[in-house]
């Protein structure tokens, strides 16, 4: 049994109140016939998560080792637990910003994060509709904490925290917040942005806590457009398996690799963004941002 202490009684407040809110959300969305949930795509997102959990799980002790190992060498300690806090938890929440950012911009990490964006649907469930294989290398990404002197524990702890908070901005409900709140967190707006696929809105809003981040090096953008948003990803699924949702970009990553001329080329398919080609005959999101705002400035000319 989970011994009761602050740390853990935080956890399973909000693990319980996330759990209310998503039964919560169903109801209402049944009731109001908002077809916010549908049936195959939630069951996808619970078995992904699923999957996710005992990989977790078969990677947790190489983390904590790889954590603890690494805070032996740590260059200073925090001794004032209000400020130790404050500042783990700020600090995991931008190289949390910096692992997704990396997500988004190199393909071959996309190969893996675009498993929690293909879903067509938004709502509390999507959050769960987890990264895969992020376990399997998430770790590396936060080794300066341990080298600031923060514990492997508590390391994981404020990543849980930071997590949960991150699921509860997984809804289409528009919340009322107040203007500085959302200056400084993520809201449901900044996150239902996040998962759009029209072009202005993509690789936007990748905070999972602080939105600061997206604001000071320009990956912010406001839920503004008068059209509709688009869940999903620019290309959806015609497979909605859960294996060929793991699987399809890594085969579609292959493909391009393998029929690239060169190394060079080659290698720009696995590190370059999403969309880019040797031949140009795909787009990044940027190019295709580039491409919609001139042809909206030819249209306000006209």
């Amino acid at each position: 049994m989970i011994p009761l202490t602050p740390k853990n009684d935080a956890v399973v407040v909000l693990v319980l109140l996330l759990i209310t809110l998503t039964l919560v959300e169903m109801w209402l969305s049944y009731r109001e016939n908002r077809h916010y949930y549908e049936k195959h795509d939630t069951l996808t997102n619970i078995h992904l998560t699923t999957i996710t959990f005992f990989l977790n799980l078969g990677v947790k002790g190489f983390t904590f080792f790889v954590l603890d190992y690494t805070w032996h060498y740590r260059l200073f300690t925090i001794k004032n637990a209000v400020i130790y806090w404050l500042v783990l938890v700020v600090t995991q929440d931008f190289l949390y910003w910096v692992l997704h950012y990396t997500g988004h911009y190199c393909r071959l990490f996309w190969a893996m994060h675009v498993t929690h964006h293909s879903s067509e649907h938004f709502n509390f469930t999507t959050g769960f509709r987890s990264t895969v294989f992020e376990p399997l290398y998430r770790v590396f990404f936060y080794l300066p904490l341990a080298l600031m002197g923060f514990s492997a524990v508590d390391i994981l702890y404020a990543y849980l925290l930071t997590q949960l908070y991150g699921n509860l901005v997984h809804t289409q409900y528009d919340i009322k917040l107040p203007i500085w709140y959302g200056r400084i967190f993520v809201t449901p707006s900044h996150h239902r942005v996040h998962h759009a696929s029209n072009i202005p809105y993509l690789d936007k809003n990748m905070g999972m806590m602080f939105i600061i981040w997206d604001r000071m090096f320009g990956t912010f953008r406001e839920e503004n457009l008068p059209e509709p948003i688009r869940y999903g990803i620019t290309k959806p699924l015609e497979d909605t398996g859960t294996i060929n949702t793991i699987f399809h970009e890594w085969k579609a990553l292959a493909c391009d690799v393998k029929n690239a001329p060169g190394l060079r080329n080659k290698l720009g398919y696995i590190f370059n963004p999403p969309g880019w080609s040797h031949d140009g005959s795909t787009q990044t999101a940027r190019m295709l941002q580039r491409g919609y705002q001139m042809v909206n400035s030819e249209q306000l000319i006209k």
